[in-house]
């Protein structure tokens, strides 16, 4: 046990009650959904709040101090507005928690270590407890301006297909929402977080009180370079069920995503590839917008034509919504505008790496219309281009990595 911290009352800056900040700037907002919560407060009896590190339309997250265990946790307290994401994400974690199964990719996804639940003025607030992690990579990447090499992208990509893999076939998940905002960088040092804490005490955060609640401003730690874990299940389901609802980030989503149909594991696979383009390239894979400057699924859908060719007949078939796109005869309806003049080579042409050439091979491995004809993420991850220089607990360069059993589910 160690003892709770005395938090100041007074000594930080105050912004003006009439500047929307924060989580206020969120679509939809509704401040009676959200719990109101107080710097130094003990949740559950064991979680001391010491400073706001994120906030988004279904939550705010807090850096905490376990009082009991004597150590540093994440707190993300979801709001009270009775839309699922919250208990999906909770009964999702618990199911992957209850998997037992030994696999390296349980290390590269955040775990939940614990959950709860606080009353607030307006109703009950689910509470998950994680490892302090940093920014996502999207914050370093657009803060940094960088553009990374393949160099980097090979181990981050290990990192990501090995945990898609444990997901995949160990627990029967879908993640769903794989984006650069969803792969947060590894745990500040403990001294990092501790000077946060002492931070928090001699200067507090800058914060809006208000007469029912304070807006904390959001005091991250700066993101460095590293590999990866996987976050947020708020958006993932389970394999062995019909999915078709419409999930993925706009620019992200799969063709049968677009089209409105079934959809499995291999969207996650998709996804990788829009994730794996976007860590090296300064240009986007997908634009989208029209004349008009919103997006647009015939420009989507157009613009994946030039980059990957049409797509097969089964696939059209298989999808009603296709006869929107395309005419009977397979040919695609000239009314809804032009195929773009691009290729993926052309969009590559700024990307780093004298790999460059397999780097694309890989990447189409994954960019298939046809779900069934996209690498799994085995394939991925023991594709000769990512496996070159690479070792995943034992598999060698130039080995046969499967046999009758799985070298990737070995510990």
């Amino acid at each position: 046990m160690c003892r709770p911290k005395i938090f100041p009352t007074s000594g930080f800056d105050l912004i003006d009650p009439s500047i929307e900040m924060e989580e206020e700037t969120m679509f939809g907002y509704n401040p009676d959904n959200y719990y109101p919560v107080k710097q130094g407060e003990i949740l559950n009896n064991r979680y001391q709040i010491i400073g706001k590190i994120g906030y988004g339309t279904t939550s705010t997250v807090w850096l905490a101090k376990d009082l009991t265990a004597s150590e540093y946790v994440t707190v993300k307290i979801f709001v009270t507005v009775r839309n699922r994401k919250h208990e999906r994400e909770l009964d999702i974690y618990q199911h992957i928690n209850s998997v037992k199964a030994e696999h390296t990719g349980r290390h590269f996804i955040r775990s939940l270590l614990d959950n709860f639940e606080i009353v607030g003025p307006h109703g009950r607030h689910t509470c998950l407890v994680h490892e302090p992690l940093r920014s996502s990579l999207a914050v370093l990447l657009d803060l940094a301006e960088l553009q990374l090499d393949t160099e980097y992208l090979k181990p981050a990509m290990l990192h990501l297909l090995l945990a898609l893999h444990f997901l995949h076939t160990e627990c029967q998940v879908i993640h769903a929402d794989i984006q650069l905002k969803n792969l947060l960088l590894p745990e500040p040092e403990t001294s990092k977080l501790s000077r946060f804490e002492e931070g928090e005490v001699k200067t507090p955060a800058p914060r809006k009180v208000l007469k029912d609640r304070t807006i904390y401003k959001t005091m991250s730690f700066f993101p460095e370079m590293g590999f990866p874990l996987l976050a947020d299940f708020g958006e993932a389901r389970l394999g062995n069920k019909e999915n078709n609802d419409d999930i993925m980030p706009t620019p992200y989503r799969a063709p049968e995503v677009i089209l409105r149909s079934n959809w499995d594991y291999k969207v996650d696979i998709w996804s990788v590839a829009m994730v794996a383009w976007q860590i090296v390239s300064p240009r986007r894979l997908i634009d989208g917008t029209n004349a008009d400057g919103y997006f647009d699924d015939r420009v989507h859908m157009a613009e994946l034509i030039a980059l990957l060719g049409p797509p097969p007949p089964e696939f059209r078939e298989q999808r009603p919504l296709s006869s929107a796109f395309w005419n009977e005869s397979g040919n695609w309806r000239k009314e809804l505008g032009p195929i773009p003049d691009i290729t993926l080579e052309s969009l590559a042409e700024d990307i780093k790496g004298e790999d460059k050439g397999e780097f694309l091979r890989w990447l189409r491995r994954a960019l298939q219309w046809n779900p069934e004809d996209r690498a799994t993420a085995e394939d991925l991850l023991l594709d000769e281009w990512l496996m070159k220089g690479m070792n995943i607990e034992g598999v060698k360069e130039g080995e046969e990595p499967m046999q009758e059993e799985s070298q990737l589910s070995r510990g």
